[in-house]
């Protein structure tokens, strides 16, 4: 029997640009080719794609505003050939979109294929890129690289989750609700270092959380260190992230019983007054 192709480990880097956005790179070192995710700016992705010796092949944007996609041009100038993904309802936002996903479509970089989730709520056309972990034994196994990789640009924060500048409450209780039903050692690359006031505001909500507390003391000393806190894992966020629980007795007895959207909507109300 002859083995089935290869399928290589998903390599990613993080960039760290602006004041807190991260920039990621993919890359396949087989095939010499790279695909950016979210470029809030050129200069940092064009530099290292030369040091790599590598083609740009893809960007994928999540969504429309500047610090996810202001990078796009710039980077279409130097690889033309690079193709431009972002959600449908982005139509006319995405500079140099070319291919318009919606929910359950596939995009391929090298030998991996990403599943497209539509998670509208931060704003009304985001997406996210969801790259499953690998199985290649006769028996499905999985081997190699055990976890999937989540791409979910401004809807899930470690600790948070992004404002609704475009959606409402239940369109992001229903976003989030599909993404947490991803496996718990799933990788989450959100696009901001928030994790440490996210956390701050998190233990407002609730302060007896042994699992929050410990992350919080975790995520101090990282930050002293000036180490990344992402990404996270889906484990970690259902454990510790008030917006992945808003259906959890902790957080409904801060936050007052009542429809899931509205215990979220007022939850994310007092994250934006929150000073801390």
């Amino acid at each position: 029997m002859f083995p089935g192709p290869q399928i290589e480990r998903l390599q990613i880097e993080r960039i760290p640009v602006l004041s807190d956005n991260y920039i990621f790179l993919l890359y396949d070192p087989a095939r010499q080719i790279m695909a950016v995710v979210d470029p809030a700016e050129a200069t940092p992705v064009l530099a290292r794609a030369q040091q790599l010796g590598a083609e740009l092949v893809a960007i994928f944007n999540t969504h429309h505003h500047h610090d996810h996609v202001g990078g796009n041009r710039e980077i279409l100038q130097q690889f033309p050939q690079a193709v431009v993904y972002a959600g449908a309802e982005d139509r006319g936002r995405i500079p140099g979109q070319q291919v318009f996903l919606e929910t359950g479509d596939r995009v391929l970089f090298g030998s991996r294929e990403a599943e497209v989730f539509f998670i509208p709520g931060h704003t009304r056309g985001h997406i996210a890129y969801y790259f499953p972990p690998i199985a290649t034994d006769e028996a499905g196994q999985l081997s190699g690289d055990l976890s999937g990789d989540l791409f979910c640009g401004d809807t899930i924060f470690s600790g948070g989750c992004g404002r609704l500048r475009e959606g409402t409450p239940a369109q992001m209780v229903d976003s989030i609700g599909r993404l947490r039903s991803l496996p718990d050692n799933t990788r989450i690359w959100c696009a901001h270092e928030y994790t440490l006031s996210n956390l701050q505001f998190s233990l407002t909500v609730e302060p007896g959380n042994a699992a929050l507390m410990q992350r919080f003391e975790q995520v101090k000393a990282m930050r002293s260190r000036q180490e990344p806190t992402v990404p996270t894992t889906m484990a970690i966020e259902k454990a510790t992230n008030p917006f992945l629980r808003w259906d959890q007795p902790g957080v409904i007895a801060a936050i007052g019983k009542d429809t899931p959207a509205r215990t979220f909507g007022k939850l994310r109300g007092k994250k934006d007054l929150f000073r801390g």
